[in-house]
């Protein structure tokens, strides 16, 4: 059989629905014009809830001023080559360098992507002896660097402390006999289900065994804390992560991601993470615009006061209004709603085709079947007035649904 003969019956679980007209609207679709909370898709002006611009800082005059003058300045090329060869600049290591202050860290070492490092740090820190616990729920790219380990590695209910112990205690015993050591991996935020990881029971544990903690903060850093450092600080055990990794894809609203941990652990994987040793340096105007997102995240605490100001709104506004949106203690906002793929699809449609308004949609597999997960991601970009006409639309649409009236194709797409 040639290579490429099954690509015609097999499929994705996601790939399904770009088939009869969904791709561009579906999957793929395209938000057009300026960033802000209110953008145009298929020919309408939609008031979207799917960015992950929490601090307002993608737009932001401040933010675009620096970007632009560091593009004029530096160009998109410089610095040439990798980081190690001769990619690395002054303004390189200052931005590591304030990163560590930030999130209370020794040390720090930037990444090119939030997926292809965190990828590279599971793979750098493990070898074969060594054992990894990793929460169930852990991102694809957790899952993804967890392929490349040659070890054992043990999965432990969602936040479930209790099976998080038991799966420890054979952690530590098979790496007593190896030689190797144990790493514990979980989020701050789980960007699903905005649901925070229980860090404090999972620090608590390391009085019992012999680990080291590996935390994904994608959705914390900038949004969890007094400061905006993170999960570990709104939690109060910061000091005890040992790696701490975030992007600069959400809160930042750029590109890129850090590693943070004490200098020794920085040094090693600068020297063995082969997503940065054998890739091209970050562009100049991407690190000159980080330091200018970082400093306006420390010095302006009123864009984060805003956010939370809208994310209490809508998460209130919800479950007043009787809307499941599960634990979420984070500005990711789940709304559970039962239905099937079909009724997903046509509640979808009639969300941005009727009503204007632009949010994702989860179905089965990633959720249990007959659950649709309505996924808000709310910003400072947004106001009051935006959380009352979606939850206004949102009773409507839940109308229908127990109404029935997704249960028949009464809405199609025209792309």
């Amino acid at each position: 059989m040639d290579l490429f003969d099954k690509l015609e019956t097999a499929n994705s679980s996601l790939g399904q629905y770009s088939k009869n007209g969904g791709h561009g609207y579906y999957t793929f679709p395209k938000l057009k014009g300026e960033i802000s909370a209110h953008m145009e898709f298929n020919g309408r002006k939609m008031l979207t809830w799917s960015l992950n611009n929490y601090l307002g800082l993608a737009n932001h005059p401040e933010i675009r001023r620096v970007d632009a003058e560091a593009a004029q300045q530096w160009g998109l090329a410089y610095p040439m080559g990798a980081r190690m060869m001769s990619g690395n600049t002054d303004l390189h290591d200052q931005l590591e360098a304030e990163l560590s202050t930030f999130v209370h860290k020794e040390d720090t070492v930037l990444l090119n992507y939030g997926y292809q490092g965190i990828f590279s740090i599971v793979d750098s820190l493990l070898d074969r002896k060594d054992v990894v616990v990793y929460d169930e729920q852990a991102h694809a790219c957790i899952v993804d660097g967890l392929r490349m380990h040659l070890g054992k590695r043990f999965r432990y209910n969602h936040n479930d402390l209790e099976n998080l112990e038991k799966q420890l205690k054979r952690a530590c015993r098979l790496a007593e006999e190896s030689g190797g050591g144990v790493l514990v991996i979980t989020e701050g935020v789980f960007g699903m289900s905005g649901v925070v990881g229980d860090l404090k029971a999972v620090v608590a544990l390391k009085k019992q065994y012999n680990f080291r903690l590996l935390v994904d903060d994608a959705h914390g850093f900038g949004t969890m804390g007094a400061t905006g450092a993170g999960t570990g600080e709104f939690l109060g055990v910061q000091d005890e992560i040992d790696v701490y990794f975030s992007t600069f894809a959400k809160s930042m609203a750029s590109i890129g991601a850090f590693v943070s941990a004490d200098k020794k652990v920085c040094d090693y994987l600068r020297y063995t993470m082969r997503s940065q040793i054998f890739a091209k340096s970050l562009p100049m105007p991407i690190v000159v615009g980080a330091l200018k997102r970082l400093e306006m995240i420390r010095t302006q605490p009123e864009l984060r006061e805003k956010l939370w100001t809208i994310v209490r709104a809508l998460q209130n506004g919800l479950k007043d209004r009787g809307f499941n949106i599960g634990q979420t203690q984070s500005p990711v906002t789940p709304v559970f709603l039962n239905g099937g793929v079909g009724e997903a699809s046509q509640l979808l449609v009639d969300l941005r085709e009727n009503l204007n308004i632009f949010c994702s949609i989860v179905v089965y597999p990633v959720v249990p079947k007959d659950v649709i997960m309505i996924r808000l991601i709310p910003t400072a970009m947004h106001s009051l007035e935006d959380v009352q006409t979606t939850l206004q639309a949102f009773e409507e649409v839940a109308k229908k649904l127990k109404n029935g009236d997704y249960a028949q194709e009464i809405y199609t797409v025209q792309v």
